[in-house]
């Protein structure tokens, strides 16, 4: 499933302005509950759940909160970009900038394993990090995403 299937231009928060992690985490997952209509508060629990387990603050200034709903029916998704960063414990120490969220139906294991695998795939990528940050609206987020796909991401035919 195509990155920019998954999130709406009015999922993203091209200029996140928040002090902290926890409420990155709130304003990432209320943009996502109020495109899908689950609630806010058990979005932030299942990221927070995950947390607990390990930072999602993979290195390289990117975060991918990310966790499993009994109640979701569809994997949703969110981004935001942080001009400042943000101290998300990512290993490498460095401030969290581009935050990918999503949240899968339980039983979509091996989807979420994959979409979890295209993300960091993508994000990888200096070039690809630096157009998303450098994207000053949703639809030139989106468009970054796309391009990103289109050279990194192998289609299978």
């Amino acid at each position: 499933m195509p990155t920019p299937d998954l999130v709406a231009p009015n999922a993203i928060i091209p200029a996140l302005k928040v002090n902290g992690k926890k409420q990155a985490l709130q304003e990432i997952a209320a943009k996502a509950a109020a495109l899908t209509g689950q609630s806010d508060r058990a979005i932030l629990e299942i990221l927070l759940q995950r947390e607990k387990l390990g930072s999602t603050g993979v290195g390289n200034g990117v975060a991918i909160p990310h966790g499993k709903a009994r109640s979701a029916d569809h994997m949703m998704a969110a981004c935001a970009v942080s001009p400042e960063g943000l101290d998300f414990d990512a290993e490498d120490g460095q401030p969290a900038t581009l935050f990918v969220l999503f949240v899968s139906p339980e039983h979509a294991a091996t989807l979420h394993v994959k979409v979890l695998a295209n993300i960091s795939r993508l994000l990888k990528e200096e070039s690809v990090r630096k157009s998303l940050r450098e994207a000053r609206s949703p639809e030139d987020f989106l468009a970054a995403v796309q391009n990103a796909e289109a050279a990194f991401i192998p289609t299978s035919s």
